[in-house]
């Protein structure tokens, strides 16, 4: 039987400020992304969801970024080596303390926004953002950009990556994802979604913006948490893997934690 890892990027809330259904999306998915606070995220709240995602069983992840409350980390930056390997050394560390007061650790590491996007590519950034994983936990795994230089950069630095594929953004015939800036860059309807990542997962195959055919590697897929359709999108994906007999589980094994 086939299988893939469905994650969702939470703990996003700040204060009184509500950032997607978190509680809803952990029942649905494999692994968590949980903010770390530099982007999104405040103490508190992200204990809550660590503490949810510990009851359900789901592999907790730290979803690093940039220094960016105001923009969301999706604002492109270029911090110093120092600053940048020391910025993702903190922000895991942050996530490991409040990950065992909820009961459950941090597994793997995933850059948020613009961090993520840069580093694909850029390689100083991306060699910083490793260097600051290694220092912490070498065991911990980078999910990264399936496609992307980092991959076989981080691989080759002795990392385990897993490559993942984003289900509700339109890709560009290269592999890169659709700059937010541009229509049609986010994809809302949930049939359209579950259809298009099920051809990817039992062909390997996704349909760029253009129409170009691209070949894609995923062990991973990824629902924003952050849509007004996120909790809808990943349940219908969700039914049609499963529908499809493909098994949903992480990529690391949550239920010994």
């Amino acid at each position: 039987m086939t299988h893939i890892d469905l994650n969702s990027d939470l703990g996003e809330s700040f204060g009184p400020w509500a950032m997607g259904d978190d509680v809803s999306m952990i029942s649905i998915v494999t692994s968590a992304n949980i903010a770390c606070g530099f982007h999104a995220g405040d103490p508190a709240g992200i204990l809550s969801v660590l503490k949810v995602a510990a009851k359900h069983g789901v592999s907790v992840g730290a979803h690093i970024g940039y220094r960016d409350l105001v923009g969301f980390g999706r604002r492109n930056m270029d911090p110093s080596s120092t600053e940048l390997v020391g910025d993702t050394i903190y922000q895991i560390g942050a996530l490991q303390s409040l990950a065992k007061a909820a009961g459950t650790r941090v597994r793997y590491v995933k850059p948020h926004g613009a961090l993520y996007n840069t580093i694909a590519c850029d390689a100083r950034q991306a060699a910083d953002v490793i260097e600051g994983i290694k220092a912490v936990d070498p065991s911990l795994v980078l999910m990264a950009l399936s496609g992307a230089p980092i991959v076989e950069q981080a691989r080759a630095a002795g990392l385990k990556v897993v490559c993942e594929a984003f289900a509700d953004r339109a890709y560009n015939a290269d592999g890169s994802l659709v700059s937010r800036r541009l229509v049609g860059s986010v994809i809302h309807d949930p049939q359209a979604i579950a259809e298009r990542m099920l051809r990817l997962v039992l062909k390997g195959r996704i349909t760029a913006i253009d129409g170009t055919e691209i070949n894609l590697e995923a062990q991973s897929i990824c629902v924003h948490g952050d849509t007004s359709a996120a909790v809808a999108i990943a349940r219908a994906l969700r039914e049609a893997l499963a529908a499809n007999r493909i098994d949903l589980k992480s990529f690391v094994d949550a239920t010994h934690d």
